[in-house]
């Protein structure tokens, strides 16, 4: 049962190391498309048929995300970051699918005050990436509503689910600011899958927990705390390059 946390784990390190010593190489790119199969293996392993809706829409999710990771490879330098912002938007509306059902366990519901910050977010990305984005900036509007909808709605599956959203929020926060206001941190393609595979993967493990806890003995709502309550490369991911007209 540990095969599928191994092989995630050593394809992450991977491609990790090749961030900074090749990136773009062979090697960072077949292991940039194995990353999501191996999560989705993850989760596949952990979790029995029939499966719960939630841990069906969340292998759709990952399945999305991995066409984001390669399909732009694929296309032109014209379409590809188009091609990559539409696979990880399908992705976006897979997780809040997903999500929804369990809002009322977000601090959507229960705190409605911290959706503040997050929104505060959207806007600051879209104010400094609106003149370098040009014609892509309604799509990236878009994208940025939608992800920052489903890390809201993250919090639902708890503090790891919370965490996982925000995380994934910063990954593809990174890609933004690189592409359309020229920021670039030391080594920025590690930090952005970094927090790419983090984000994911803390939402799979939040994903988990909530759908072990709803099929444990004598616990069939179970349901897990909530945020609030009381009690992927340095540019965009690699394969895609944004074309400002």
């Amino acid at each position: 049962m540990m095969l599928a946390p191994a092989s995630l784990v050593v394809v992450t390190l991977v491609h990790l190391v090749t961030q900074v010593a090749q990136p773009g190489g062979a090697v960072a790119d077949l292991s940039q498309v194995l990353l999501m199969p191996a999560l989705g293996w993850v989760l596949l392993e952990r979790t029995h048929r029939p499966r719960v809706r939630l841990v069906r829409l969340t292998l759709l999710a990952l399945g999305f995300s991995w066409l984001g990771d390669t399909l732009p490879r694929l296309a032109s330098d014209d379409l590809s970051f188009l091609v990559m912002v539409g696979c990880f938007l399908l992705a976006q509306f897979a997780y809040i699918a997903a999500l929804l059902p369990r809002w009322r366990d977000s601090v959507l519901s229960r705190r409605p005050i911290i959706v503040l910050p997050y929104a505060a977010v959207l806007v600051a990305l879209v104010a400094l990436c609106h003149a370098g984005a040009g014609s892509l900036l309604v799509p990236v509007v878009i994208y940025g509503s939608a992800l920052t909808t489903m890390a809201i709605l993250a919090t639902g599956l708890g503090w790891i689910g919370g965490v996982g959203g925000a995380v994934f929020l910063v990954s593809d926060a990174l890609i933004a600011l690189h592409a359309f206001a020229d920021l670039t941190l030391p080594a920025h393609g590690l930090w952005v899958m970094l927090t790419y595979v983090a984000g994911q993967a803390l939402l799979v493990a939040a994903v988990l927990r909530v759908a072990t806890a709803s099929r444990a003995p004598g616990a069939p709502g179970a349901t897990a705390p909530s945020i609030g309550s009381p009690r992927r490369s340095a540019t965009p991911r690699p394969g895609a390059s944004p074309t400002v007209t």
